[in-house]
């Protein structure tokens, strides 16, 4: 029979990695969400950049 020390630093060394993986993917999708917020400001950039100005809706 384990005693109950040892079930507890098991316990402990599984909560510890399970909050190191959570850690990680949380950082992870973190990561990819600056990434598509900067991939989404570059393509409205180009969109703005490309955008044509039509002479008869711009009146003096």
């Amino acid at each position: 029979m384990l005693g109950a020390k040892r079930i507890a630093d098991v316990g402990y060394r599984v909560f510890s990695g399970s909050m190191m993986v959570l850690t990680v993917y949380g950082g992870y999708l973190c990561a990819m969400r600056g990434y598509r917020y900067m991939q989404r400001q570059k393509e409205l950039e180009l969109a703005a950049q490309n955008q044509t100005v039509d002479p008869e809706t711009v009146k003096d």
